[in-house]
C-alpha cells in the first residue's frame, strides 16, 4: 500500500498572512486562500492507519473526530506544534497515544493534566519503531528545544520529515546519506542569508545539505512570509519546491 503524506500546514510560527502585516505575501494570502499557511504539520496514511504529525492547528479536533486517527507523532513541544492538543485532551473515550521526544518539560501543563492523551510513548534517536506496519526512525535536529525529525518507511517507500531545524547534526546527515530517502520535507523558514540562521534553515542551508544527501525531491516547509515574498520574484533550484497547505505526496 502507498505511503501518503498530506501537508496540513506549511507556515512558521507567525503563519501566513501575519497579523498586521501588509507585505506582498500577506496581502496575497488574505485574498487567495491557497496562499495561506497554517502551523507546520502533516497527516501520514499507511495501511489504513492515520498518524497526525504534530498538532499545532488550534481546531484540530474539528478536522479529526474521535476514531479518525490512531496516534500523534510529535517533533517537539513548542506551542505552535502542540496547541491543538490542549482542548482535545479533555475529550472522553479511548486513550490516544502520543509519540515524541523525551522532553521532561513538555509544554505548559500537558504532562500534568494529559486527559485522554498518553504521553508515555517516548522515542529515542535512531531507534526504529513501528506504527501499524510503518517503520519510523527518530532523527535528532538542531533546535532550541529537544526536537526529532523522522524517517518514515514502508517496504518500497522512504521519506524524511525534518522540521524544526537549523541545518542538521552530522549523525543525522550520515544516516540520511546511508538510507537515501525518496523525498525530504525540510524546514526552510528563510530566504538565502549571509549569516547562518539560529533555529531554522534558510535556502542556502537546504541546498548545501542536499548537495551531500542527494535526495531527488526536496519539499520546503515551515515557510515565513518573508521567504514567500522572496519566492514571488526568485525561482527555486531544480529538485527543490515550496510545500503548500493541502499538498499531497504519494510514495509507491
Amino acid at each position: 500500500m502507498s505511503l501518503t503524506i498530506a501537508l496540513t500546514g506549511t507556515g512558521s510560527a507567525q503563519l501566513v498572512p501575519v497579523f498586521g502585516c501588509d507585505c506582498a505575501a500577506c496581502r496575497r494570502a488574505r485574498l487567495q486562500e491557497t496562499y495561506r499557511r497554517r502551523p507546520c504539520s502533516a497527516v501520514v496514511k499507511f495501511n489504513d492507519a492515520v498518524t497526525l504529525l504534530d498538532a499545532g492547528i488550534p481546531h484540530l479536533m474539528d478536522d479529526w473526530p474521535a476514531g479518525s486517527f490512531q496516534q500523534f507523532l510529535l517533533t517537539h513541544y513548542h506551542m505552535d506544534h502542540v496547541q491543538g492538543l490542549f482542548p482535545l485532551r479533555w475529550g472522553v473515550g479511548a486513550t490516544i497515544p502520543v509519540y515524541g521526544p523525551p522532553d521532561e518539560a513538555g509544554c505548559d501543563d500537558l504532562f500534568k493534566h494529559p486527559g485522554i492523551l498518553d504521553f508515555s510513548h517516548t522515542v529515542e534517536p535512531f531507534v526504529m519503531f513501528e506504527l501499524q506496519g510503518m517503520r519510523v526512525t527518530p532523527l535528532p535536529l538542531n533546535h532550541s528545544k529537544l526536537t526529532f525529525g523522522y524517517l518514515l518507511e514502508s517496504a518500497h517507500s522512504r521519506v524524511a520529515w525534518l522540521s524544526d531545524t537549523a541545518g542538521l547534526p552530522e549523525k543525522t546527515v550520515k544516516f540520511l546519506l546511508n538510507n537515501q530517502p525518496q523525498a525530504m520535507i525540510i524546514d526552510c523558514s528563510h530566504a538565502p542569508r549571509d549569516e547562518t540562521p539560529r533555529n531554522h534553515c534558510d535556502l542556502n542551508t537546504v541546498i548545501a545539505l542536499n548537495e551531500v544527501i542527494g535526495c531527488p525531491q526536496v519539499i520546503l516547509t515551515h515557510i515565513s512570509h518573508q521567504f514567500d515574498v522572496w519566492m514571488m520574484d526568485n525561482p527555486l533550484p531544480d529538485g527543490i519546491e515550496a510545500g503548500y497547505d493541502g499538498m499531497v505526496l504519494v510514495l509507491d
